[in-house]
């Protein structure tokens, strides 16, 4: 394993989706940017990249591999969300609030995830535009997203959340495994 390497792969891979999502970013901010993603975590299989109770500071981009995001209801784990390869994945409310979590993060398969601290993420939001406003629209998206999955799970049926998953994250299917799928869109494996 050559971590140098390894790194070189993380950041280019994270630098590349940059600058797809943000189209107005210099080659100078984006360099400074990506210099602060500079904690490398390596997941097997089932490792937590935290668990419930921790106060988690960080945004991870995952190189590789895939997580769950959950949350444990009468000792019942509930899948509320996944990051997969070339995305973002962070405990929202623990991030916004410094408080511990309510949730926990298990790698579904083996991964690769470099991450950012808080601090040094909104140090370059205080000082560039083009990420405050980046951030803005990212963090609108989320709640969106959040409300439509509410929206999902409060009045549609099986049929129709599998659907409207598979219209809004096409993606999701290729990198999650379907028994996953079927808890988080909360169905039986079967039924899926």
């Amino acid at each position: 394993f050559d971590a140098k390497k390894s790194r070189k792969i993380m950041t280019t891979i994270l630098k590349n989706v940059l600058r797809h999502e943000i189209a107005d970013l210099s080659e100078a901010d984006l360099n400074d940017f990506v210099s602060c993603w500079n904690i490398e975590k390596r997941l097997a299989r089932h490792d937590l990249l935290y668990p419930r109770g921790r106060v988690e500071d960080k945004i991870y981009f995952i190189k590789s591999g895939s997580l769950k995001i959950c949350y444990e209801v009468n000792e019942q784990e509930m899948i509320v969300g996944f990051g997969y390869a070339n995305t973002f994945i962070f405990d929202l409310p623990a991030f916004f609030t410094s408080q511990p979590s309510n949730f926990y993060m298990q790698a579904i398969k083996s991964c690769e995830l470099i991450g950012i601290r808080k601090n040094d993420f909104y140090d370059m939001l205080d000082n560039n535009l083009v990420f405050a406003k980046y951030w803005r629209k990212r963090t609108e998206m989320m709640l969106l997203e959040f409300i439509e999955r509410e929206i999902d799970i409060l009045t549609n049926s099986p049929e129709e959340r599998f659907q409207r998953l598979k219209r809004r994250s096409p993606d999701l299917f290729q990198h999650i495994p379907s028994k996953h799928i079927a808890y988080y869109l909360r169905m039986t494996p079967e039924t899926l």
